[in-house]
């Protein structure tokens, strides 16, 4: 598959708004997407980025992204986060998510960052293998800490 890979511009906000909705329903949570095109274009494209994104796209479209920010580690200083890295199901096996992956490690030298994290869900095992493979450590002794909306406004009403 013939593919390249560059940074997004504001033009493929409706790209990566369909990768999100695509990986949401892969990971059998399609309702759980509140963003909207117009918060990815204000968040990312406005005046102070909150996120950086890379593309993957053939000539026919945009078939994968990488979305990352920084992060503060108490322990090693600057971070940067992976938040998603995205590759359509038809373009996957190619090659895609590898580059991907590599341009977030090259962009995250070039920062001078300690640390690229990520998070991978357990039942993911092609994804945890390849991630082992290239060397990341996969720590399945850590789990992710949430607190939704909902729980954020629900905590408040308990602790005014």
């Amino acid at each position: 598959m013939n593919y390249t890979i560059r940074k997004a511009v504001e033009t493929d906000v409706d790209a990566i708004f369909r990768l999100i909705t695509e990986l949401a329903i892969f990971e059998k949570e399609p309702e759980a997407v509140i963003i909207t095109p117009e918060m990815l274009r204000n968040d990312g494209f406005g005046n102070i980025p909150k996120f950086h994104c890379f593309i993957a796209e053939t000539p026919e479209k945009v078939v994968g992204i990488a979305l990352v920010y920084m992060r503060y580690s108490t322990w090693k200083g600057e971070v940067l986060h992976l938040e998603d890295l995205i590759v359509n199901e038809e373009a996957r096996g190619n090659g895609i998510g590898g580059a991907l992956l590599k341009e977030v490690i090259m962009y995250g030298h070039e920062l001078g960052v300690k640390r690229i994290g990520w998070e991978v869900l357990d039942w993911n095992t092609p994804a945890i293998e390849f991630y082992e493979h290239i060397g990341a450590n996969v720590m399945r002794d850590w789990h992710v800490v949430q607190l939704d909306e909902k729980g954020i406004q629900k905590y408040i009403e308990k602790n005014r």
